[in-house]
């Protein structure tokens, strides 16, 4: 594992295959990335990166993870989409952004890969910030998603408000706290919506500084309560960073995940 777990984010990586755009903004684009190997068409993964919605950062952190999720065969889309610090980020661009993209790219990124993507709802695999946009959109949209792989994901906002995840990251995403728009917490928190319809996985790392592992043990509990197709995958030595780190000593619990969401139900180690 790299000393600096952050150096995932800043790591060198090959270059897209093709850029596509699902809308006329600037940040309305994906990079696509073919899938290794000659095998047969598989569905899209649609990676949604994290950052807590801020402008400071973009899908280029996500490059080695996009990279490794190809390498398993299947065609990859990291989707870009208006954060808060810029010109038209946050409330509600920044969510109806990703929910755009997410139904849009199946049928941009088959006519960009021709015979490479296979018909079907998309994989949609987030990561903390991107986590919650993930949720949020099976949510919205279940039939437009195939399966989440939520990795530290926001998935409490009235929580992390209150936490003051990021010294504000939630207020500046949806312009105040739960007192002062309920309704935008209502309409973008993943937890008002369990149970949840998707098949969903959540990972998340015991030693976690930036999204604490006890927001992913409540809501899986309360979204399995509630009949929902959810399992949580805790990871006793991992922070935040590795779960999108393929150096990472859980890269092989996280490939484990990610094709559990294909198969049929496979025993996951559970740890509340």
């Amino acid at each position: 594992m790299p000393a600096d777990p952050r150096d995932v984010l800043s790591r060198p990586a090959p270059a897209p295959d093709v850029t596509v755009s699902y809308g006329d903004h600037p940040d309305q684009i994906a990079d696509l990335r073919v899938p290794a190997g000659s095998g047969p068409a598989r569905r899209l993964v649609v990676v949604v990166h994290g950052g807590f919605w801020r402008a400071g950062y973009d899908r280029r952190h996500t490059d080695p993870l996009a990279v490794a999720l190809a390498a398993l065969g299947h065609p990859v889309a990291q989707v870009e989409y208006r954060r808060t610090g810029q010109p038209g980020g946050g409330w509600p661009a920044t969510l109806t952004d990703v929910l755009t993209g997410v139904t849009e790219l199946p049928r941009l990124a088959a006519e960009a890969l021709p015979g490479r993507v296979a018909a079907g709802a998309p994989l949609l695999v987030g990561h903390s910030a991107g986590g919650h946009l993930a949720l949020y959109v099976a949510a919205t949209a279940p039939a437009a998603v195939g399966g989440v792989l939520a990795l530290a994901p926001v998935s409490n906002l009235a929580e992390a408000y209150r936490l003051d995840l990021d010294e504000g990251a939630v207020a500046a995403l949806l312009g105040g706290g739960p007192a002062d728009h309920p309704e935008r917490y209502a309409a973008a928190d993943p937890r008002p919506s369990v149970p949840t319809r998707t098949r969903t996985v959540v990972v998340h790392g015991a030693l976690d500084q930036q999204v604490p592992v006890a927001m992913s043990r409540e809501f899986v509990t309360a979204s399995r309560a509630a009949g929902g197709d959810i399992s949580l995958l805790e990871l006793p030595e991992c922070e935040h960073f590795g779960l999108i780190d393929p150096a990472s000593a859980a890269w092989p619990q996280i490939t484990a995940a990610f094709r559990s969401l294909q198969e049929d139900r496979q025993a996951l180690t559970q740890r509340r």
